[in-house]
């Protein structure tokens, strides 16, 4: 493993590895213990009580955060005729149908999140192989595909986040960046573990939110105490 540099190792020194810190406590911490020179992103890891290899206990879906990420995604839509106009209207980075599938086929990838009209996805299902490994492809269950494009688009651009249970039964996503106010951080993960607890397979048995931790990109991850969250 590669050594770690002294100011990640002085972060380490600070933090109770023993310990399930309160939330506002976490939060304060990650800020304070952000090792490096540039507004690091803060990120939440959920370990949930499922078992992701059966249909009936995945957990997916999207939540618009009430600060936003303190990223603007850049936004694709796959779209025809007015549709297309609406995701123009709304601020979408790049609109277009063929000639931008073609392009993406191509290996060209300038963009955060993809949305697409229900009529496009025939098209665009032909890009399964490239944007599937990447998460990037289109799903109704996140919003993403919806011929309300406009609110789609909107709704990205102002900070809505998808979140997805990997393989090992775990969701990683960004929360804010450590410039945030730490009131501002604390609401975004509220939001997102509100979220989550909705989002509670009926099949998940035992304990759902098994662990909960805080860390920033370069950070040392902190661990939270669940026991404020439902679930």
């Amino acid at each position: 493993m590669a050594k770690r540099g002294k100011k990640y190792q002085e972060a380490v020194k600070l933090i109770d590895k023993e310990k399930a810190y309160d939330l506002e406590e976490a939060v304060e911490l990650v800020k304070k213990v952000a090792p490096a020179k540039f507004d690091e992103t803060v990120e939440l890891a959920v370990r949930l009580g499922v078992d992701p290899k059966k249909a009936d206990q995945q957990v997916r879906g999207a939540v618009v955060l009430p600060h936003g990420t303190g990223k603007t995604p850049r936004v694709l839509v796959f779209a025809k005729g007015e549709k297309a106009k609406e995701a123009e209207q709304a601020g979408a980075d790049y609109v277009g149908d063929e000639d931008l599938i073609n392009k993406v086929s191509q290996g060209w990838f300038d963009f955060d999140v993809v949305v697409a009209t229900p009529d496009m996805m025939a098209q665009v299902g032909k890009l399964g192989r490239i944007l599937g490994p990447k998460g990037l492809m289109p799903n109704p269950k996140t919003g993403t595909v919806t011929f309300e494009v406009a609110k789609a688009v909107e709704e990205i651009k102002s900070g809505k986040i998808e979140y997805r249970v990997d393989k090992a039964g775990n969701v990683h996503v960004p929360v804010g960046k450590v410039s945030f106010d730490t009131a501002k951080l604390v609401d975004n993960i509220n939001t997102v573990m509100e979220a989550l607890i909705k989002a509670k397979p009926a099949a998940a048995k035992g304990t759902y939110l098994r662990n909960v931790s805080l860390s920033s990109t370069m950070g040392p991850g902190i661990r939270v105490n669940t026991a404020k969250f439902a679930g």
